[in-house]
């Protein structure tokens, strides 16, 4: 193993957490204020004491692949809020067995038995994805991923539905969410940075330890990232894939190129009256991906 690796391995045993995490789900004073501040801009109250919002992070306990990036109740409501920088169509089933093992804590610490005759009552969910990966993914702002879609036999009005609602945070993304909560939009910037260095072709190292001395000289985050650089590097050392970030970059063009292929075969294929069910078998496409083309278009003539 070269010396690079055991230096990197050195690193993720120590630095597990994703940057996201260390930020908005700690317990100390300045993160309570920042995951405030964050609640607040995504549900447009005005709540002023930190003290307000009781964490309940699952932590690393029984499963590895379980540990999700913060929850809390707050508002008779049980928020979590995971960042993802890969596309992930699978987050609603994963936000349902986070909410499972959420929901046992909570019943746990209230002391409320299930198999009574009285109705339990539970804070409404709400789950959050904060995406930040290839633009070619998601490309509007906020967008819903539903777990139905993963049904292998769909029914369009079936009695159960769980949902993750995505937020992009690219930083040419959801400019008033940024605006209303700084240390979001801090935390964007200095990723931003990062992925700007990489497009220059900086070495990994060299394009994270620029961003962070940038992110020093700015006092982002209220002085975070001068006083836990070295730990802010390491974790972004785990975080950034160089050869996953260039081919993600490569895959961006080829991706909207088979895009605009396809819309252009809907739009040929709906104005010579085909029928959209005829539409998406010929294009592997789904009746609803179909359709939304097809809504669009025409209110672009509009």
């Amino acid at each position: 193993m070269s010396t690079e690796n055991v230096i990197t391995k050195e690193i993720e045993t120590k630095y597990k957490d994703k940057l996201f995490r260390i930020i908005f789900g700690k317990d100390d004073e300045k993160s309570k204020r920042w995951r405030l501040e964050l609640y607040n801009a995504l549900s447009g109250k005005n709540h002023t004491n930190p003290d307000d919002i009781e964490l309940t992070t699952i932590e690393n306990v029984l499963y590895i692949t379980m540990k999700n990036d913060l929850s809390f109740l707050v508002d008779s409501q049980m928020s979590l809020y995971e960042q993802q920088s890969t596309y992930n169509p699978n987050m609603p089933l994963r936000g349902l067995f986070y909410f499972s093992q959420l929901y046992q804590i909570h019943l746990a610490k209230i002391s409320k038995d299930l198999y009574g005759t009285t109705l339990v009552k539970i804070p409404a969910p709400r789950y959050f994805v904060f995406y930040n990966g290839p633009k070619s993914h998601h490309k509007e702002d906020v967008s819903k991923l539903r777990l139905s879609d993963a049904f292998e036999n769909f029914e369009e009005h079936g009695d159960f539905e769980w949902t993750a609602t995505v937020i992009n945070i690219n930083a040419d993304h959801n400019k008033t969410l940024q605006k209303n909560c700084k240390p979001l939009y801090d935390y964007i910037s200095y990723v931003n940075r990062i992925k700007l260095n990489l497009a220059k072709k900086m070495e990994k190292q060299d394009a994270i330890n620029e961003a962070v001395d940038w992110a020093c000289a700015q006092n982002l985050l209220d002085g975070f990232f001068r006083e836990h650089k070295a730990m802010v590097t390491a974790v972004s050392l785990t975080e950034f894939d160089q050869e996953l970030y260039d081919k993600c970059r490569r895959e961006e063009g080829f991706i909207e190129g088979k895009e605009e292929k396809a819309i252009e075969a809907v739009i040929g294929l709906h104005e010579n009256n085909v029928p959209v069910d005829i539409i998406a078998k010929s294009l592997k496409m789904t009746e609803e991906q179909v359709q939304k083309i097809i809504s669009e278009k025409a209110q672009d003539k509009a």
